[in-house]
């Protein structure tokens, strides 16, 4: 929704320009903080600009740069970038930002956490003065209103739900689980309340606090017989789209994923979020566990909490303004056959 609310005015608006006055220079620039948004938001636009004669290009780090050259070097109306391989291609002048009217940044509180306010701040000097802004963020800290008004003029706020808040879709649950037994608390849960009403196994993304423990609960669960692959910073884009795209087609059951994957990523009927670990920053949980209660449907959050994570799960509480529902640690009934089925 979010996407289209920004992606279809742009294309409107630009439309509306005579012949877009035979320019071949970018006309319309959204800036994201991941690839995998860059790259959704450059499918949303193909569909709702398909019958204009609007060009567009999706730029990121991570691939070859040759096929990207050369779509700029022919010029585009809308360009979605990541901002390091954008300042790449300014450098090398395979294109230029001096006639762009409306510029965005998505996930802009995400782009400062991942060090991108540098890259950004170098960007905007090559824009135009005159110029629309559009700012898109899920949290509003005194960093990002700083951002907001080093680039916006005068700008107007608008709010669709209070500051921090989780979509009232969404059920959460805190499990206290014992320290050392995080793993067997997954697969209990995993298989508890990992099914849907007819004993169809429910999708879900499982959250993790570092590359390495990605990488290892993934391989963990598949030893028990689960479909799961890992997505995080170190995979090369080929081995993350190909992880998504099995996840989007049911070829594996669980995305275990870094924050890399906790921003933009929107896939239909995401009915399960389980933070395996309680993130160190309490906006990342908001944002997080965005990805199931999309569009109205109804999902389920799970979290795992151990006596290290108090002061983090406070946090959130303080921050969502919602205290959670402690849940006594689970029971091992369910685990146990599940293992003896393993291991025969």
């Amino acid at each position: 929704g979010k996407t289209a609310a920004f992606s279809i005015p742009i294309i409107q608006n630009l439309l509306a320009e005579a012949g877009g006055n035979g320019r071949k220079s970018v006309r319309a620039l959204i800036l994201t903080p991941t690839r995998e948004l860059a790259a959704q938001i450059g499918d949303n636009i193909n569909a709702y600009s398909r019958h204009t004669r609007l060009k567009h290009t999706v730029i990121f780090g991570g691939v070859s740069q040759k096929s990207q050259v050369e779509a700029l070097r022919k010029g585009v109306d809308i360009l979605v970038a990541t901002p390091g391989r954008l300042l790449d291609h300014l450098e090398q002048r395979n294109t230029s930002l001096k006639n762009v009217e409306i510029v965005i940044l998505d996930e802009a509180d995400r782009m400062l956490d991942m060090g991108f306010l540098p890259d950004i701040t170098k960007i905007l000097k090559e824009l135009p003065p005159k110029r629309q802004g559009l700012m898109f963020s899920a949290t509003f800290s005194p960093e990002i209103k700083k951002l907001g008004q080093s680039f916006l003029n005068e700008p107007v706020m608008i709010e669709v739900a209070r500051q921090n808040t989780t979509a009232s879709t969404i059920t959460q649950e805190l499990y206290e689980v014992p320290d050392g037994k995080k793993t067997d608390s997954l697969v209990e849960i995993l298989t508890t309340k990992g099914v849907d009403d007819q004993g169809n196994t429910l999708q879900a993304i499982i959250f993790v606090n570092s590359k390495l423990m990605a990488g290892r609960l993934s391989r963990q669960l598949n030893r028990y017989g689960f479909l799961a692959d890992a997505i995080h910073g170190d995979k090369s884009q080929e081995e993350r789209s190909k992880t998504l795209g099995a996840f989007k087609d049911g070829t594996i059951n669980y995305l275990v994923a870094t924050d890399v994957a906790a921003r933009g990523l929107d896939i239909p009927d995401m009915p399960l979020v389980i933070n395996f670990d309680i993130p160190f920053m309490a906006e990342d949980y908001v944002h997080r566990i965005g990805r199931t209660g999309r569009a109205g449907a109804k999902g389920l959050a799970i979290s795992l909490m151990t006596s290290e994570d108090e002061n983090n799960v406070e946090a959130i509480e303080k921050l969502t303004k919602k205290k959670f529902n402690r849940i006594d640690p689970v029971s091992y009934t369910h685990l146990r056959a599940h293992e003896t089925r393993h291991d025969l």
